[in-house]
C-alpha cells in the first residue's frame, strides 16, 4: 500500500468505484440463475472466510473504540454492505429501472448531510462546483429523454430511497470508522456485519444459502474483485479524503456501469446520456483539487487528513 501514498485518496476512490461497475459483467448473468440475497450471501462467505485471522482484534478494536463506532460498523456493514444491495436490487424487479435510478442519485446529498452531522465536514462554495455538475451528468445518463422523468410504484420508491440512504451513511460511517480502526480492520468489520445481514435475509427472503458449484466459483471471483482488491483500494482512499469528496469520486460507479451496458449487454445511449458521461467523468477527473479550496473539515479531522495526505507510515500502521 505504501507505493499508493502519493496518489489522492479520491483517486483511488473513484477507482474503486470503477470496480464496482465492472461487476455486472459477472452480476447480471448470475441474476438468471441465482437470487440477488444468495449472491450477496456467497460473496460475504469468501470475504469473512479471507479475513478470518484478522476477526478476533477487529472486534476487541471496534468493541475498544465505544458505542459510536459500533454502531457506526453494523450501519457499513449491515446496512450499505448487505441490506442496501438487496434492496436496490429488489427494486430493480419491483419497478421501472427510470424510478430507480432517478431516486438512487439522492445518494451523494444524504452523503454530504451525513457528513456534515457525524463528521463535521462542510462544503465550501466551491463545492458546489463539483457536485451540481456531477449530479447534473448522472441526471443525463440515467433518462434517455432527461426533460420528462417519471416514478411509479410506492415499494420501489421506498426501496431504492432506502439504500441510497444506507449507502450515503455508509460513505460516511466507513470514514469515521477509519479514525480508530486500521484499514484491514474496517474491511473485516464491513464484511462480517454483512454476512450477519445478508445470512438473516435469506430465510426472511425465503432464498437458498447455495448456489450451486458453478455460480459459487463466479460469486468467489466477484468477491476478490469487485470485494477484496476494490473495498481494499476504496478505504485506504476514504481514509486519506474527506467522505464529501469520497461521495462524488464514488459516481465513477454509475459511469462504469452505463458504459459496460452499452459495449457488453448491447445497450445504447442517446447523444444526451453521452453528454452525460463526459460531464461526469470531467467531475470525476478534477476532483483531486486541494481538499482545503471546497470542503473545511474539523481542526483534529484536518491533521489527520494532512498526515494521511503525505503517506505518513505511522498513521498506515497506528489506529487513529
Amino acid at each position: 500500500m505504501h507505493r499508493l501514498a502519493n496518489v489522492p485518496g479520491v483517486v483511488l476512490v473513484s477507482v474503486a468505484a470503477t470496480m464496482w461497475g465492472l461487476d455486472g459483467l459477472i452480476r447480471k448473468p448470475l441474476a438468471i440463475t441465482t437470487s440477488p440475497t444468495t449472491i450477496v450471501f456467497g460473496e460475504h462467505v469468501v470475504l469473512v472466510a479471507l479475513l478470518l485471522p484478522l476477526l478476533v482484534p477487529t472486534l476487541r478494536a471496534l468493541w475498544r473504540a465505544g458505542l459510536p463506532y459500533i454502531a457506526a460498523g453494523v450501519a457499513v456493514g449491515a446496512g450499505a454492505s448487505a441490506l442496501a444491495t438487496i434492496l436496490f436490487t429488489q427494486a430493480l424487479f419491483h419497478g421501472d429501472f427510470i424510478t430507480v435510478v432517478v431516486l438512487q442519485k439522492s445518494q451523494p446529498l444524504i452523503a454530504v448531510v451525513g457528513a456534515s452531522l457525524v463528521l463535521g465536514e462542510r462544503p465550501r462554495p466551491g463545492f458546489a462546483w463539483f457536485l451540481l455538475p456531477a449530479l447534473a451528468g448522472i441526471w443525463l445518463i440515467a433518462l434517455p429523454d432527461p426533460l420528462a422523468p417519471h416514478l411509479r410504484g410506492v415499494a420501489p420508491i421506498a426501496e431504492t430511497l432506502g439504500a441510497a440512504t444506507l449507502w450515503g451513511l455508509g460513505t460516511v460511517f466507513g470514514r469515521l470508522l477509519s479514525r480508530r480502526l486500521a484499514l484491514e480492520q474496517v474491511m473485516t468489520v464491513r464484511f462480517v456485519f454483512g454476512l450477519v445481514a445478508s445470512a438473516c435475509a435469506l430465510p426472511i427472503l425465503s432464498t437458498s444459502a447455495y448456489a450451486g458449484v458453478h455460480d459459487s466459483v463466479w460469486i468467489a471471483v466477484l468477491a476478490l474483485v469487485t470485494g477484496l482488491a476494490a473495498f481494499a483500494l476504496y478505504y485506504y482512499g476514504l481514509r486519506r479524503t474527506p467522505a464529501l469528496l469520497a461521495a462524488l469520486g464514488e459516481l465513477a460507479f454509475p459511469v462504469t456501469a452505463s458504459l459496460i451496458g452499452i459495449y457488453v449487454f448491447n445497450s445504447s445511449l442517446r447523444w444526451t446520456q453521452w453528454v452525460g458521461v463526459g460531464v461526469t467523468v470531467t467531475v470525476v477527473s478534477l476532483l483531486p483539487v486541494p481538499r482545503r479550496e471546497i470542503v473545511s473539515v474539523r481542526h483534529g479531522e484536518a491533521q489527520l487528513l494532512s498526515a494521511a495526505e503525505l503517506g505518513s507510515p505511522a498513521l498506515d500502521r497506528q489506529q487513529i
